[in-house]
Order: C-alpha cells, then sequence, then structure tokens
C-alpha cells in the first residue's frame, strides 16, 4: 500500500517543486526587466544583469512549463553558482553570513532538474508521452505487416 502511495507523492512533489521553483526565478527575472515586484529596471539587457534578467524571466517560464528542462536547469544552475561566487563568496565563508544561501538553492535545485528532467506533468514529459505512443503505433503496424506477408 505504500508503494502507490510513494510513486504518487514523488510524481507530483518532483512536479510541484519544478513549478513553484520557476514561478519564483521568474520573480527576479520581472524585477530586473521590468522594474516591477519592487525591483529597478535595468538600463541595458545586454549588460550582465540585463542578461541574468533574460535568463530569470525566460528560463524560470520554460521550468515552469517543463519544456527543455534539463538544458535550461543547467544554464541555469550555471547562472546561479556564477552569482554567487561574482556577488557573494567574497563576503563571508558561509553563505547564511554572505547572503548568497538563495543563489546556493537554486544553483542545486537546478542540478536536481537538469539530472531528473522536468517529471510527468511537464511538456517533456507530454512530448515524451506522444513520441512513445507513435514509436509503439509503428511497431504494432509492422508486426501486423510482417505477419501478412
Amino acid at each position: 500500500m505504500a508503494a502507490p502511495f510513494t510513486s504518487i507523492a514523488r510524481v507530483v512533489t518532483l512536479n510541484l517543486l519544478r513549478i513553484v521553483t520557476g514561478l519564483l526565478f521568474m520573480q527576479h527575472g520581472v524585477q530586473k526587466l521590468f522594474g516591477m515586484l519592487g525591483g529597478r529596471q535595468v538600463e541595458s539587457i545586454a549588460s550582465m544583469i540585463g542578461l541574468a534578467g533574460i535568463l530569470e524571466f525566460a528560463g524560470g517560464l520554460l521550468i515552469v512549463l517543463g519544456l527543455f528542462t534539463r538544458p535550461v536547469a543547467f544554464v541555469l544552475a550555471g547562472e546561479m553558482a556564477f552569482a554567487y561566487f561574482m556577488a557573494h563568496a567574497s563576503r563571508a565563508f558561509w553563505p547564511i553570513m554572505n547572503g548568497g544561501e538563495l543563489a546556493a538553492l537554486y544553483a542545486f535545485i537546478y542540478l536536481f532538474f537538469a539530472a531528473h528532467g522536468g517529471g510527468d506533468y511537464s511538456l517533456d514529459g507530454w512530448i515524451r508521452s506522444k513520441r512513445a505512443e507513435q514509436t509503439h503505433s509503428v511497431g504494432e503496424r509492422l508486426n501486423a505487416t510482417s505477419r501478412v506477408g
């Protein structure tokens, strides 16, 4: 009885973590790109902070949708590691003391998604299931053809 619950809990929590992480991350991009949510709009999107805003907004949206999850998450993990070492690490050794705990946490969550993907309830999962259906359908047709001949 525990196995079905555990299986369902894994699917649900993976997808919830992906969606919530993406929505929270997008807010940082909204602050930088649009000056909303208490943020200050960047003067140029061609700047390092402008690029970060694009990655945070567009990358967060792709994470929410679960589209290209693995490569996007890998890029975002790199962005967060870069942000940590550029803006926080020189202040103090411990992330809680240098203000970098959020960047460190995002980096490791995105590494998790790069390794595990977006889950069944993502666009990646939907595409994967459609491809599997097509492959199965083609296999059935080939088997039926080989039996006739």
